[in-house]
């Protein structure tokens, strides 16, 4: 396959985002395909409860958040043509029952954000004017502020932005409405609805602070909300607050904010008496970053370790009561436990190091549980997992399968300290010796254990190139001991860690260590900056997106707020930005205007210095061998269909002009 098709199958191919499900055993799959234009993505529903996926959503319009009831009715939210024929300017709620047509339920000025069915009530969170009582008032305030052409935004907290969009102008609240009639019976299909809801929604009173998260009891009884607010020595504290939805409000805070550590919401129990929080130690210069899984009694707040013995950072759901079961990185793949409360640590049920593949987006269904697998080399694919004897069965798939281009095989090696280390290849066709490209992965905290279509290997096995995936110290799913070892010298035992892994690679007869190049984004364009400014013209070249330069500057900039205190110490010595006069060779920079978690000033303060101090001036023509691809429209990811495909055909060209000698064009939808 050659290179551009292989792009292409890639890019083109649809895509399983997650799954919906219930005790009746009805699957729903969110799932994206292409657009008759071939330029954006829709996202739909297709239920794979049978043998052939059947999509139930239709539309030239994405489907937002949805839910999926007992009585097999499914609300979601998405936008639909007026009666003038134009898109409506903000996503309506819809009812889809078992069979038959969607009814529209309500709308709400700025959308929904997330959707929760419970024993009947529809939970659902959404932004609104920061004077609205109810949706009336809502409504009016957002007509006014919309009428008069108002775009600043007042904050009286932190952050202001997150990720690649902005927060406010209003606030994330709970709403709650009683479905009953409005979307348990469907006599006539129907746009009719009054007010501007149709369904009475009744706003619940929250704590003060920012909405970060939160969870309903099967029977509707409360919600736990996490919030963040600002408290001496932390900017973003984590508090959770148990709200009652039966009769008076009733607030009763089970989790107090603190500078050092907060808690998530992972979910209730069945009966409703406690729930499982993850405890997150936060990563200062004298700790570092550890997750600890717990029991939270609901009315006594009281705390208690779950599965001490085991060494894993899960992703848990309950089974019963008393059961659990979750997902973990696992040793650069993934595993499925499952265990009792009481238990010192649970037992494996699926995965391990004898298999390639990562699990995660567990659902209880009856004695089973459905999910997503993947692996470095097999795309999404909806299964699901019996929860006695561990046995897999895949679920009807309305994602295109894809197998990896080049063949996926391992390399380990012994860490300067002693510690094993290792790694996936994904090797070329042909014997070789094959040109190398090194990727190291985003995180800090991460692993390559699974698909990924943002920074795949197949595109470049295609075209020639063996990829080495390392997993090196902070890397997930080795232990606490993996964490510890690189998180107070970012620079340091990761890096040692990623070239002692190159080396093992390059002792392999089938590559070519006089070719290699390394890339990477986030933590990894970090690495790749670190690596550019320490390793000579061991690489050819280096491709970083999204990186992290100037780790002081990044830290006051950044949507983080634990960044910069994080990294205030180590700064001195590990900001690539100090070692600028040492690279040598040529640097392609990649970097959105949307990206809010490493802004675009670490791009162009990147650039700056790679014109001015590297080794690889302008000549005297004024030209120079870096590059730097320049998105005004995305963020940390590139999400849209003509800039990804940009992004694998520049890096590629990159690659093929300084690795390989080949003198490649700029693409031409560049300009």
């Amino acid at each position: 396959m050659t290179t551009h098709d292989a792009v292409t199958r890639l890019l083109d191919a649809r895509r399983l985002q997650e799954l919906l499900t219930n005790q009746a055993g009805r699957v729903i799959a969110r799932y994206s395909f292409l657009n008759s234009e071939g330029n954006s993505s829709l996202s739909h529903l297709a239920d794979i409860s049978g043998d052939v996926p059947r999509r139930i959503t239709r539309g030239d319009q994405s489907i937002g958040p949805a839910a999926l009831s007992e009585n097999g009715t499914i609300v979601f939210a998405s936008k639909r043509k007026g009666e003038d024929g134009k898109d409506a300017e903000s996503p309506s709620l819809w009812a889809l029952p078992d069979s038959g047509e969607a009814r529209r339920l309500a709308e709400h000025e700025g959308g929904f954000s997330r959707i929760e069915i419970k024993n009947e009530t529809l939970i659902v969170e959404f932004p609104v004017h920061t004077w609205a009582a109810d949706e009336n008032d809502h409504q009016e305030f957002s007509s006014e502020r919309s009428d008069a052409k108002v775009s600043g935004i007042l904050h009286t907290g932190f952050p202001v932005r997150r990720w690649d969009h902005d927060l406010g102008p209003g606030r994330q609240t709970l709403a709650i409405a009683k479905l009953d009639e409005a979307a348990t019976d469907f006599p006539e299909v129907t746009d009719e609805f009054s007010g501007p809801s149709g369904l009475d929604f009744h706003y619940l009173s929250l704590p003060s602070g920012r909405l970060v998260d939160w969870a309903v009891d099967d029977d509707a009884r409360f919600v736990l909300v996490q919030l963040e607010k600002p408290i001496p020595g932390q900017l973003e504290a984590s508090e959770i607050w148990r709200v009652s939805l039966d009769g008076e409000p009733e607030l009763h805070r089970l989790t107090k904010p603190a500078a050092d550590h907060g808690f998530g919401i992972e979910a209730i129990s069945p009966d409703g008496t406690k729930a499982l929080v993850s405890r997150e130690q936060f990563w200062t210069p004298q700790t570092n970053l550890s997750i600890e899984l717990m029991v939270l009694d609901v009315e006594t707040a009281e705390l208690t370790p779950v599965w001490p013995d085991a060494d894993f950072w899960f992703s848990p759901i309950w089974v019963d009561d008393s059961t659990i079961v979750a997902t973990a990185d696992d040793h650069g793949r993934g595993s499925v436990f499952i265990g009792d409360l009481t238990d010192a640590q649970p037992r494996r049920l699926v995965g391990g190091i004898d298999q390639k593949y990562s699990f995660s987006g567990l659902a209880l269904r009856g004695d089973t549980v459905v999910g997503t697998a993947s692996a470095i080399d097999v795309a999404p694919m909806p299964i699901s997992i019996d929860l006695t004897s561990g046995v897999i069965s895949e679920l009807a798939n309305p994602a295109t399968p894809l197998d990896e281009e080049g063949t996926l095989t391992e390399v380990e090696a012994r860490a300067e300290d002693g510690t094993p280390i290792r790694a996936w290849l994904v090797l070329p066709e042909g014997e070789g010796p094959h040109p190398l490209v090194v990727f190291a992965h985003g995180g800090p905290w991460g692993s390559w254990n699974a698909w990924t279509y943002r920074w795949n290997p197949g595109p470049f096995a295609a075209a020639g190139y063996a990829v080495l995936l390392p997993d090196p110290a902070i890397s997930t799913g080795y232990g606490q001991a993996m964490i510890d070892r690189g998180q107070q010298q970012l620079g340091g035992t990761p890096f040692t860690d990623i070239m002692t892994l190159t080396e093992a690679a390059g002792q392999r007869g089938d590559i070519d260590t006089e070719h290699i190049a390394l890339a990477g984004g986030s933590y990894g364009g970090y690495m790749a900056n670190w690596v550019a400014g320490h390793t000579g013209s061991t690489f050819k070249c280096i491709v970083t997106h999204a990186s992290l330069w100037n780790t002081t500057s990044m830290g006051r900039t950044t949507d983080n707020a634990s960044w910069d205190a994080a990294m205030r110490e180590q700064s001195a010595q590990y900001s690539p930005h100090l070692y600028a006069a040492d690279i040598e060779v040529p640097v392609l920079v990649i970097h959105g205007d949307k990206d809010y978690r490493v802004p675009i000033g670490q791009g162009q303060e990147l650039w700056l210095d790679l014109l001015t101090q590297a080794k690889t001036p302008l000549d005297a023509d004024g030209d120079t061998q870096h590059r730097f691809l320049y998105y005004p429209d995305e963020g940390h990811w590139i999400l849209g269909r003509g800039n990804a495909e940009v992004w694998y055909r520049t890096v590629l060209a990159f690659l093929d002009t300084h690795v390989l000698g080949i003198e490649a064009n700029r693409v031409r939808t560049l300009g």
